[in-house]
């Protein structure tokens, strides 16, 4: 059995991985999902981390799991504690001393999905598309926004952590398109990508297949 510690994206939700923890426990695996009050002003690093470790509890040699811009938070988690892998599902990867809100431009996402024929950003294209009816409506309801500060807050690691990293891709992810994931993989981390299908939200649309990602790792 292997403990899975799954870190959401911006929001900071465990929600989120309600699905892909169905698929886990039903393979007898551990796992624990974060809750990271996203709105929250007055957490930084510091706080998700301590978040995290908390959820983790006394469990030991955990999985790190890090979606979008957890990845940031996930990282922070490996470089604190002993992991027995880091796996980052279409992440934010930082680099030292970069922000959440200058990584966009840093990264060119913007060209990126030009590039990829995705111009206006539309929800139910770029987000919904391919979720099941429950969950979009779900998501509908609206959650946590991400706070301000997190944003402007630098991403604090000088180096990246020695640990066994992994980058899972959707590869019909439209807010950070398959082009990009696989640049920023390999210029920031040296690294090819694990494609998988489903888009940004694949955690919820294809939860089969992300755990199946997962626990290739181990």
């Amino acid at each position: 059995m292997t403990t899975f510690l799954l870190i959401p994206g911006a929001g900071g939700e465990p929600w989120f991985w309600h699905r892909v923890e169905a698929e886990l426990t039903a393979r007898g695996h551990d796992p624990v999902s974060v809750d990271l009050p996203g709105d929250d002003e007055s957490l930084g690093w510091t706080g998700y981390v301590a978040l995290a470790l908390k959820a983790l509890g006394e469990r030991a040699d955990p999985v790190v799991v890090a979606q979008s811009m957890g990845a940031y938070t996930g990282t922070l988690v490996a470089a604190e504690i002993p992991v027995r892998h880091l796996v980052l599902l279409n992440p934010m990867i930082p680099a030292p001393g970069e922000t959440a809100g200058v990584w966009w431009e840093a990264v060119g996402q913007e060209q990126a999905r030009r590039d990829a024929g995705y111009e206006d950003f539309d929800v139910d294209r770029d987000f919904f598309d391919g979720l099941p009816t429950d969950v979009v409506a779900e998501l509908r309801k609206g959650g946590r926004n991400q706070s301000d500060a997190s944003f402007a807050a630098p991403y604090p690691l000088t180096a990246w952590p020695d640990v066994p990293t992994t980058v899972v891709v959707g590869r019909d992810d439209r807010l950070f398109p398959l082009d990009l994931q696989r640049r920023v993989a390999r210029e920031r981390l040296g690294l090819p990508v694990v494609e998988v299908p489903g888009g940004h939200l694949n955690a919820l649309s294809h939860p089969v297949e992300v755990a199946d990602a997962l626990v290739a790792v181990v």
